[in-house]
């Protein structure tokens, strides 16, 4: 089956065509992303208003060029998936819409998609994963774990309670004087500097669940850039890498908790897979601290190239043909959602409806 993916989520214009093949295997004839980084980086984040002005210039010549990378036509198509949720509601409703445009003009199922299920969902794109398989999803608006046991099927072991990974690590590179997106840069100022020299908390260190936490540590850093006045270029080397080795020391302890619970969920599980997706994934520090737990815990790490782990049509588009597969499409009348949990069974962790707990 041939699906057209769209994906307008956040600050990213992206369209692909995935071929699922019918042993499975899944293969990418087309993915183009277009990036909005240098419409935001003015405002240190992302404005949603100039967000979805920007989707609306590009998607139309993004998704016509999708579609002739691959070599098809309209009529080729099996299915037409877009993300219909969570993110910021002016960017979905471009994507969707047009979408649905396209499903209603050449008589394709439509297929809205989680944008989340997007990223669960995408290792068994590049290879065979079975299921069960345990899930950490980290990006600039989640962080979670997640037990996936099939499409659709999700069970949630944990949440940040507070800001995300990715949010957090922008907002200390702003703290530190860094540009937009600040991960990439905070991470290559941490390589210069001692992570020893200052001491930061491990948000729930040692707690018996699996949520995380980074208001603290985001606090605390914040405290040490004022206390240090006009930071040198050793300063921030130094807090960035304090900061990293914190998070790191964090991010394993949580993920040893998570693999413990996954194991009491699932012991029939021999050798599961644990799949790392979202952008913050691309961080080697967390990369080598997470296969040391997961090589400790039983668990085979299954990390997705960088391109497809930060947010692309592609990742769209298979989790549709997953979702066609097994008959399960959508009617016109499906909405946009700003706010979607891929674990729909579940409140929001704490029940704290706080904005910065993306769910």
């Amino acid at each position: 089956m041939h699906i057209l993916g769209i994906e307008t989520s956040c600050d990213e214009t992206a369209a692909a065509v995935v071929r699922r093949h019918g042993s499975g295997q899944g293969e990418i004839l087309s993915n183009l992303v277009l990036s909005q980084t240098a419409e935001h980086a003015p405002y240190g984040g992302v404005v949603p208003e100039i967000a979805a002005r920007a989707h609306i210039e590009h998607l139309d010549r993004l998704v016509g060029q999708a579609m002739m990378e691959a070599g098809l036509d309209y009529q080729d198509l099996d299915a037409v998936a877009a993300t219909a949720g969570p993110g910021l509601l002016g960017g979905l409703l471009v994507g969707l819409t047009m979408a649905k445009a396209i499903a209603l003009g050449h008589g394709k199922p439509l297929i809205a998609v989680n944008h989340l299920e997007g990223h669960a969902l995408t290792a068994r794109l590049m290879q065979e994963v079975a299921f069960p398989y345990l899930l950490l999803l980290v990006s600039g608006g989640h962080t979670q774990f997640q037990i996936v046991e099939g499409v659709g099927r999700y069970h949630r072991l944990g949440s940040t309670i507070d800001d995300a990974l990715g949010e957090a690590f922008d907002k200390v590179a702003k703290l530190l004087g860094l540009g937009y997106p600040g991960g990439p840069q905070l991470e290559q100022r941490a390589r210069g500097g001692n992570p020893q020299r200052f001491s930061f908390p491990r948000p729930l260190k040692g707690r018996r669940d699996c949520n995380f936490s980074f208001s603290g540590l985001k606090t605390a850093v914040r405290e040490t850039v004022s206390r240090l006045g006009r930071l040198s270029d050793e300063d921030v080397a130094d807090v960035a890498a304090g900061f990293e080795a914190a998070v790191a020391e964090t991010v394993a302890d949580r993920l040893a908790m998570a693999a413990q619970a996954f194991r009491a969920a699932h012991p029939e599980a021999a050798a599961p897979a644990l799949i790392v997706a979202g952008g913050v994934a691309a961080n080697q520090r967390l990369r080598a601290v997470i296969a040391d737990v997961a090589a400790l815990h039983g668990f085979s790490l299954v990390v997705p190239p960088p391109r497809l782990c930060t947010d692309n049509a592609a990742m769209i588009a298979w989790a549709g043909a997953e979702r066609l597969q097994l008959g399960l499409t959508d009617d016109l009348s499906v909405a946009a959602r700003a706010r979607w949990p891929l674990d729909v069974a579940q409140a929001p962790v704490y029940g704290t409806g706080k904005l910065g707990a993306k769910v």
